[in-house]
């Protein structure tokens, strides 16, 4: 089981760039997204001053972020991924099931990757996630290559919106196509 004992692990750049672009959503009024935090059990707890030294990650969470936009339920997880082939191993069957339930219920979910190596962005719907997890379970691969991607859902940003990530137009785009 994976274990915590440092304060380094407590977020990560992409985590910190989908928060920014969340909080300028909510200043524009355009969306509510919150991050739910990664369930812990502490092991060590400092009596002083009450600190979590030594806990490890429960591995039940389900996603990342979950929220609503302009009415719509959105729930996603955020992933790095240093190579251009990504590992479905990283994504839990669980997380699975939970988003194939969130979209029945009309929600949206989808992955937000973040190809290292690249400095790409990219939306992965949950249609698309499918795919190459139903081919995984089938004996198939279990990763898909970047170029088995659709380079329409490459996430582009502005700029000058302050927005770094923005996800809502893709949001759109995978509403549209269903």
């Amino acid at each position: 089981m994976p274990t915590w004992k440092s304060r380094g692990l407590r977020g990560s750049t992409l985590e910190e760039l989908i928060n920014r672009t969340n909080e300028r959503y909510l200043e524009l009024e355009l969306a509510l997204i919150q991050k739910i935090p990664t369930p812990i059990t502490p092991i060590n707890i400092e009596k002083e001053t009450r600190h979590i030294t030594l806990a490890y990650f429960d591995q039940k969470s389900t996603v990342d972020y979950i929220g609503a936009v302009q009415g719509i339920p959105v729930c996603f997880d955020a992933k790095e991924c240093a190579f251009d082939t990504f590992a479905l191993e990283n994504i839990h069957a669980h997380q699975v099931s939970f988003m194939e339930a969130f979209e029945k219920q009309d929600g949206v979910a989808f992955f937000l990757i973040y190809y290292t190596s690249r400095n790409e962005f990219y939306y992965l719907t949950f249609r698309q996630l499918k795919i190459f997890w139903d081919r995984a379970l089938n004996g198939g691969r279990k990763s898909f290559r970047r170029d088995e991607l659709n380079d329409d859902y490459v996430v582009y940003s502005p700029g000058d919106s302050g927005i770094l990530i923005p996800y809502l137009d893709y949001i759109q785009k995978d509403i549209d196509e269903r």
